[in-house]
């Protein structure tokens, strides 16, 4: 942990002198901060920012995020102020030390809490991505140590980085650092189906390894019979969270998964990368339906490469990826790989990302706004992985314009992503020329076309299957403003009725509905809609939407919905 060896990772093209001398100050400043300080492994503590550093360094982030990065524990850990750190090094790299370390104030166990870190990580991503940056790497280093902390804090740490940190490096377009953070959960988490999952790749990888290596030379030929001569060509390994994750869909059946092991091509430019998919295909018979052209179409991450999957040697069905250097540096690096910052405004308006790949980082703020103020904790969170970190597909508009949509969006998610008017006035979807109902599941490649009408409004039966919380707000406040949802007068008895959201988790049995039904018939309220969360399939969540003469007759409700056997919890509160 030298400063000579460190100093050797830093590229004399991307570092000044005087850069290198800023990393320097900061590095003895640590050193000499830390000395004497122990991480539970027993390790010196320097160790830590010096990895995290290294890490910075290597992805080349500039000499703030490097200096940043070594001092970014000494202000929790040493007894340095903020203001020391802005003395010594200046106000740009104490902003990013101050960024990490309101990050790193908050633990992610309590829904509140939750919430409060993903708020923050938010701000902090909106304001100057760097600090995400610096501490995803400060994550990975955290979890590549984890066997030496206590198991509760270890189950902890691991399900913040899963639940977290690993979709935020995705949407930040880092794959490989998105892979180890999840394989390094995945062990502590899920023990049993992670030592299942070993065992089975320790049996299949070495056959699958020997396949491919004899694969490599006919395709290395076929290419250059084409005239192309590629980069390289290598394979790789499919993660195992990841694959897992894919098996848990497939019934654990490994032989419905087909890139397991896939080779990859790197070629020197984008018409050699579909030159090099014809050469294959004139080799070996594709799977119909198995190309995925991520160049013409770029995953909402900014990744690109070209995907086929073939009945290869023996016909036996074998991946390929194929892409340029530029690609692979960005699937592997994501938004480090085209680096740019704004010098102008530093630090307050701090480094932020550029271009149109990651413009759901713009949005953040719009949508925390938009959304964040108006729903509870749990929603916040459910809301939040939905709209930014689950996986996504891209549908195209009729113009050709590209829409980053979460996986599971229908026609009504994309009607209001292109404009409120339009989802509120929708009477109608095409989706690629057919009509197609307003719950469609879209795909990604399929194109879309809201048919509207002036007299056509939302209704609340909407809420029960559009995906993301943007248009749910949207169809709330649409439904308010017709007073679907607010307080009205019952035609019947001219008594005001409120309309009230029943939360239920309960121990799934035969015969629960019923029993929860009856519990309303009771007391004549009617249910005027039923939803139910299956993803844990032993416990689910049931939301019923009913309409209450007063809180009385609720809190009678309540109770007696409370007796019911199974039920473990019951909330209820007015709908929005």
């Amino acid at each position: 942990m030298t400063w000579e060896k460190f100093e050797q990772l830093l590229d004399t093209q991307t570092y000044t002198p005087e850069d290198r001398l800023v990393i320097r100050r900061a590095f003895v400043f640590a050193e000499h901060l830390h000395q004497g300080q122990k991480r539970a492994s027993g390790h010196p503590y320097f160790s830590h920012v010096y990895t995290v550093a290294s890490s910075i360094a290597q992805i080349k982030l500039d000499a703030e995020a490097i200096a940043a990065a070594l001092l970014h524990d000494t202000v929790e850990d040493c007894g340095i102020t903020q203001k020391d750190i802005e003395r010594e090094f200046g106000v740009h790299i104490a902003f990013l030390v101050e960024g990490v370390t309101k990050l790193d104030k908050i633990k992610y166990h309590g829904v509140e809490r939750r919430v409060e870190s993903l708020r923050k990580m938010f701000l902090a991503i909106a304001e100057d991505v760097r600090v995400v940056l610096i501490k995803l790497y400060d994550r990975l280093h955290n979890m590549q140590t984890i066997r030496y902390l206590p198991p509760e804090k270890q189950k902890r740490i691991a399900l913040e980085s899963l639940e977290l940190y690993a979709p935020l490096a995705y949407r930040l377009g880092i794959g490989e650092l998105k892979g180890q953070l999840q394989d390094l959960a995945f062990p502590v988490l899920y023990p049993e189906e992670y030592l299942w999952l070993k065992k089975e790749m320790d049996a299949r990888l070495p056959e699958g390894t020997t396949y491919l290596k004899k694969v490599k030379p006919i395709l290395e030929q076929t290419l250059r019979k084409n005239g192309i001569v590629p980069k390289s060509i290598d394979f790789r390994t499919k993660h195992y969270y990841s694959l897992w994750k894919k098996l848990t869909t497939y019934d654990m059946d490994f032989a419905r998964v087909t890139d397991l092991l896939a080779m990859r091509i790197i070629v020197k430019n984008i018409e050699d990368c579909y030159q090099t998919l014809g050469a294959i295909h004139s080799a070996w018979r594709p799977l119909p339906g198995r190309i995925k052209d991520y160049i013409a179409l770029p995953k909402p991450n900014g990744y690109r490469s070209l995907h086929t999957t073939v009945f290869c040697l023996g016909g036996k069905v074998t991946e390929f990826q194929i892409r340029t250097q530029e690609m692979h540096n960005e699937a592997e690096y994501g938004i480090t790989a085209h680096w740019a910052y704004e010098e102008a405004g530093k630090p307050k308006k701090g480094t932020r990302v550029s271009g149109d790949k990651l413009s759901w980082v713009r949005q953040l703020k719009d949508w925390q706004k938009e959304v964040g103020a108006t729903v509870d904790g749990e929603e916040f969170i459910e809301s939040v992985k939905i709209d930014f970190f689950k996986d996504r597909i891209f549908v195209l508009t009729p113009t050709g314009e590209v829409i980053d949509l979460p996986e599971g969006a229908t026609p009504v998610d994309f009607a209001y992503h292109i404009h409120t008017d339009i989802g509120d006035h929708m009477a109608g979807a095409k989706v690629n020329n057919k009509m197609a109902p307003f719950a469609h599941k879209l795909l990604s490649g399929d194109t879309v076309e809201v048919l509207t009408q002036k007299n056509r409004h939302p209704t609340d039966d909407w809420l029960t299957f559009v995906k993301t919380s943007h248009a749910k707000a949207k169809i709330r406040s649409t439904l308010r403003k017709q007073a679907i949802l607010q307080t009205h007068l019952d035609p019947r008895t001219s008594k005001k009725t409120e309309r009230f959201e029943m939360y239920i988790t309960a121990r799934d049995r035969v015969g629960l509905l019923k029993d929860i039904s009856a519990a309303y018939s009771f007391f004549r309220i009617s249910i005027q809609n039923v939803s139910m969360n299956t993803q844990n399939k032993a416990y689910p969540v049931i939301l019923i939407y009913f309409e209450g003469k007063d809180e009385k007759q609720t809190g009678k409700l309540l109770a007696r919905v409370k007796s019911i056997t199974g039920i473990e919890a019951v909330t209820v509160k007015l709908g929005k």
